[in-house]
């Protein structure tokens, strides 16, 4: 079973699965998102993917997560993104140790909700994260040129790249194919024709589309989107 809800961080959601009698799998997909993990009595960051994770619990295990929007987990967690690409890794392998002991034992109390308040704790000790990710993320969104993002924000393309991969944990023309795949799905599991949802998220032809979708997600396109 799976619930999420919008977290009081602006663009954050908190989240809870739960294998319930038998073993349970998962696939999650590539977002442009990490997410801080309380998993079996510690706390995981789950770094930025480029390919599909599949995540296992046993059966009757819970995990809880606050995922956060694009480029902003490290600012509260004080790590490029970059250097977590690709990786689960406990919090107490980049935070000094008492901080890292601290934090699991407020998180074991209530993990959903302290979940929340350390991160937004830590975000206003930081003063929040890369002021040109909102703007950035935005814009590769909406099928903007990298070109395009770069001269909006005001950087050299170089510029953007740097920036992008310590806010995101790749560069800006991987992170806009995550979220072009992102907002195809988004119209194909709302009924739209395949044909159509290529041409209006930018793909060359729905053969394209496809092939993106595997690339990325590891399994055809209409394992992801049949109910």
């Amino acid at each position: 079973m799976y619930e999420e809800r919008p977290s009081g961080l602006p663009g954050a959601f908190v989240w809870r699965r739960t294998a319930e009698r038998e073993p349970g799998t998962g696939r999650v997909l590539p977002d442009g998102c990490m997410d801080l993990l309380w998993w079996r009595g510690d706390l995981i960051v789950a770094g930025p993917d480029t390919v599909a994770y599949e995540s296992a619990l046993a059966a009757g295990e819970t995990i809880v997560g606050l995922r956060f929007p694009p480029g902003v987990a490290p600012a509260a967690l004080g790590v490029p993104a970059d250097e977590l690409r690709d990786t689960r890794v406990r919090l107490s392998a980049l935070w000094p140790a008492r901080a890292a002991r601290e934090a699991a034992e407020r998180v074991a109390a209530a993990p959903e909700r302290v979940l929340e308040e350390l991160a937004a704790g830590r975000l206003a000790a930081a003063d929040g994260p890369d002021p040109a990710v909102p703007a950035v993320v935005a814009l590769l969104r909406a099928g903007a040129p990298v070109a395009t993002v770069a001269d909006e924000v005001g950087m050299s393309e170089r510029q953007l790249r740097r920036r992008s991969l310590a806010a995101f944990g790749y560069g800006p023309k991987t992170l806009a194919r995550i979220l072009r795949l992102g907002r195809a799905l988004d119209l194909a599991r709302a009924g739209r024709p395949l044909a159509a949802v290529a041409a209006e998220t930018g793909y060359a032809d729905q053969a394209h589309l496809s092939r993106d979708t595997r690339a990325l997600a590891g399994v055809p396109l209409g394992a992801l989107i049949r109910p």
